[in-house]
């Protein structure tokens, strides 16, 4: 802080009286308590006694940042150094994290409560059917059901497909990564069927209905007639 007062008018003073300072920030003149300014003194780490407001206190205050690599893309980026501290791995965006973990995971996959339903009819309705739930096997990305004996996918498609709930960016992605799934299913041979599902706000039996009622139509075409039994 930048007094404006002698040593010997800080020893005379009474703990309540006032004291000018210089703000360090915006150069105004304010006054503070004595025995605030010795709490100040006493405690160094306390920042807010170098200024006449909080908002001057915000507006200078430095933190530390370096420079780091995004585990994802390889791009540099500045980032906080109390965060850089917090974890191992450092990504650019919330979209290269989302890639690096899909990519990476050990275990387990975001499932929603529709498609695991889904899987457990199917499995009921044809026992003797491979279907493959949530695998990369087939085009090196993730489908929702694949049955390879009829060289059949189904995607099912949520809002998230058609409407830019977190942005046009995060939109544009979506669509791109889903004509790329779409064109790989071209290349491999395999017909590719896509669900819209946007119009189930939440799980319900009986509003799924109808998108099993779609699947088991399409295989049982694609079977013959038959139920696969």
């Amino acid at each position: 802080m930048i007094k404006l007062y002698t040593d010997e008018e800080f020893i005379n003073a009474k703990s309540t009286d006032r004291l000018s300072h210089k703000c360090c920030n915006c150069g105004k003149i304010f006054t503070k308590r004595k025995k605030d300014i010795k709490e100040c003194l006493i405690n160094r780490k306390k920042q807010s006694g170098k200024y006449c407001s909080a908002k001057c206190a915000s507006t200078n205050k430095i933190v530390p940042k370096e420079l780091v690599n995004c585990k994802n893309c390889d791009v540099s980026f500045e980032k906080h150094v109390h965060n850089i501290k917090r974890t191992v791995n450092h990504f650019c965006s919330s979209s290269c994290a989302a890639k690096y973990n899909n990519t990476h995971k050990t275990k387990g996959t975001r499932v929603s409560k529709l498609e695991k339903w889904l899987s457990e009819q199917l499995s009921i309705l044809y026992p003797n059917i491979e279907i493959l739930y949530n695998r990369k096997e087939a085009i090196n990305s993730e489908l929702d059901i694949y049955i390879p004996s009829l060289k059949l996918a189904f995607e099912l498609n949520g809002i998230f497909h058609y409407e830019p709930i977190y942005g046009f960016n995060t939109l544009n992605k979506i669509k791109n990564n889903d004509n790329r799934k779409f064109q790989a299913c071209l290349e491999n041979n395999i017909e590719l069927v896509i669900i819209d599902t946007s119009s189930q706000k939440y799980f319900k039996e009986n509003t799924s209905l109808k998108y099993l009622e779609i699947i088991t139509s399409i295989i049982t075409l694609k079977i013959g007639g038959t139920d696969g039994c």
